[in-house]
C-alpha cells in the first residue's frame, strides 16, 4: 500500500467501520466506550512491549497500530482534523520549556 496521509487513513477507516457496522456518527457510538477502547489498546502496546513482544499478533506493532485506528476512527467520528491539531501541539510545544527536575519521567 502507498504511504497515505492522516486524512487519507481517516477516510478508509471511516470507510471501513460503514462497512462493518461500526458507527460514522456520534449519534451512532458511545463515545466513552470508544475512548476506554483506546486506551485498552495502549495498555496491550505496554504489555507487549513488556513481555518483549514487539513484532507479530498482539505485539508492541500491531498494537500501536490498533490504538493509532482507534484514535482516527473517533477524529473521524467527531470531525476533528487530528492533522491539524497535531501540528497545533507540536507548534506549542516549540518553545516550550519542561522542568525535568520535577517531572518522574527520563529524558536524553
Amino acid at each position: 500500500m502507498e504511504r497515505l496521509t492522516i486524512k487519507k487513513l481517516t477516510e478508509l477507516i471511516m470507510e471501513q467501520a460503514r462497512k462493518k457496522g461500526f458507527g460514522t456518527k456520534p449519534e451512532e457510538v458511545d463515545i466513552p466506550e470508544k475512548i476506554a477502547l483506546i486506551h485498552s489498546e495502549i495498555s496491550e502496546a505496554f504489555d507487549a512491549y513488556r513481555h518483549k513482544k514487539i513484532d507479530g499478533k498482539g505485539g508492541l506493532k500491531e498494537e500501536l497500530g490498533d490504538a493509532v485506528q482507534r484514535v482516527l476512527h473517533l477524529c473521524g467520528i467527531m470531525g476533528i482534523d487530528v492533522e491539524k491539531e497535531i501540528i497545533k501541539k507540536l507548534e506549542s510545544n516549540k518553545d516550550r520549556d519542561w522542568n525535568w527536575k520535577e517531572m518522574n519521567e527520563k529524558h536524553s
